[in-house]
């Protein structure tokens, strides 16, 4: 399982209130929620952002409030997968759970700038920066986490288990 794509680079502690900002959360649809996502803190992001876009960021991302809502409006908005140097945990948890891809890598983090074109090997763990010619090395998935992406999120891996 692989990601491609465009990079978005965000700094440190990058809050779920800037993913999407509390004023949207009175709808849980996905499509919705994509349309204002990251805009507090980057107003062109859905504008620009495409399917299978990356985004790299610093320490702590999705740290704040413990909302779901912040990791379904970066898949609906068509990201691949989230690199950052740490997660908040809660973040980390909610992401896995909706079937969004995450990796923590403090390397890639630093060495990985904005329009970079990015691939991620979710088997090894290989995060290739196509654009500079490097890699490095972030944690692989484990079999059970990949099922979970690969089927959509928690619920529908749970739910194709049972037939």
């Amino acid at each position: 399982m692989k990601a491609n794509g465009t990079v978005f680079k965000y700094g440190d502690n990058v809050d779920t209130d800037v993913i999407i900002p509390a004023r949207y959360l009175n709808s849980s649809d996905p499509k919705e929620l994509a349309t204002h996502c990251m805009e507090d803190i980057d107003k062109d992001f859905v504008k620009k952002v495409q399917k299978g876009d990356i985004i790299v960021a610093e320490k702590n991302f999705g740290c704040g409030s413990s909302r779901e809502h912040a990791p379904l409006a970066i898949k609906a908005a068509g990201v691949s997968c989230v690199i950052a140097e740490t997660f908040a945990r809660i973040f980390y948890r909610n992401a896995i759970n909706i079937g969004l891809p995450i990796i923590e890598c403090p390397e890639a983090s630093k060495g990985i700038e904005a329009g970079d074109e990015v691939e991620v090997d979710f088997d090894t763990g290989v995060i290739t920066d196509k654009t500079k010619g490097t890699t490095f090395q972030g944690q692989a998935f484990p079999e059970f986490m990949q099922k979970i992406i690969k089927a959509e999120g928690l619920v529908n891996y749970i739910n194709s288990q049972q037939k």
